[in-house]
C-alpha cells in the first residue's frame, strides 16, 4: 500500500475493519429530536450564566441520549468535553456507531477531539458563520473561528459523517442564543 493510499478512510477500514462497524441511518425526526435535547441543555446553561453551546451523544439507535454537556468555559467546550467523557465510557467500536449532536458547528478543537474519540457522526444546527455574525466582531466572550468542521477533517483517515447546518433548526438556535450574545456584543 502506498503512503498516499494509507491516508484514506477506505484504507483505515481495510486495516482495522472492527473499528468501523456500520452506522444506522438517522432520520430528520431523530436529528430534530437530538437538537431539541441540546437546546434544552443550552437553555439551562444560559440560566447559570454559561455560554449558549450544548452537545449530546446519541447511541447507535439514534434515539437514546447517552451523555450531555454544556460549555464550561473558553477551552472546555461542550463538544470536546463530551467527546473526552464519551471516550472514557465507551469502546471505539461503540462510539463509531454514535452521533454527537451540537447546537453549533464544532470548532477546530472540538472537531479534532471528536475525531480522536472515534465518534462516527457529527450533527450541528447552526454554522460558525452564523455564530460570528451573532457574536459580532471582537467579542471577548467568543473570538469565533470560521473554520468548518468539514475542512478540519478533510484528508482524515476516518470517514466521519457530518450533517449540518440543519435547516430551520439553525434559526431556532440563533434566535435562542441571541438572548445571551446580545448582552455581550459591542
Amino acid at each position: 500500500m502506498s503512503a498516499e493510499a494509507a491516508l484514506t478512510a477506505s484504507a483505515a477500514r481495510e486495516i482495522a475493519p472492527h473499528l468501523f462497524p456500520e452506522r444506522k441511518a438517522i432520520t430528520k425526526a431523530q436529528i430534530d429530536a437530538g437538537i431539541n435535547v441540546c437546546l434544552g441543555i443550552q437553555r439551562r446553561a444560559v440560566t447559570f450564566g454559561k455560554r449558549p453551546f450544548a452537545a449530546c451523544l446519541l447511541g447507535p439507535d439514534n434515539e437514546t441520549v447517552l451523555l450531555m454537556h454544556q460549555s464550561v468555559d473558553q477551552v472546555n467546550h461542550a463538544e470536546s468535553s463530551l467527546a473526552r467523557l464519551s471516550y472514557s465510557h465507551y469502546s471505539k467500536e461503540y462510539l463509531w456507531q454514535c452521533t454527537l449532536v451540537s447546537t453549533w458547528e464544532p470548532c477546530a478543537m472540538c472537531t479534532s477531539t471528536i475525531y480522536w474519540a472515534h465518534i462516527g457522526r457529527i450533527i450541528y444546527a447552526a454554522t460558525n458563520e452564523q455564530l460570528a455574525e451573532l457574536t459580532g466582531p471582537g467579542n471577548k466572550e467568543n473570538f469565533t473561528m470560521k473554520w468548518h468542521c468539514r475542512d478540519v477533517l478533510d484528508g482524515a483517515q476516518k470517514d466521519i459523517e457530518i450533517i449540518g447546518p440543519v435547516e430551520e433548526m439553525d434559526q431556532v438556535v440563533v434566535k435562542e442564543s441571541d438572548l445571551y450574545w446580545s448582552t455581550t456584543r459591542q
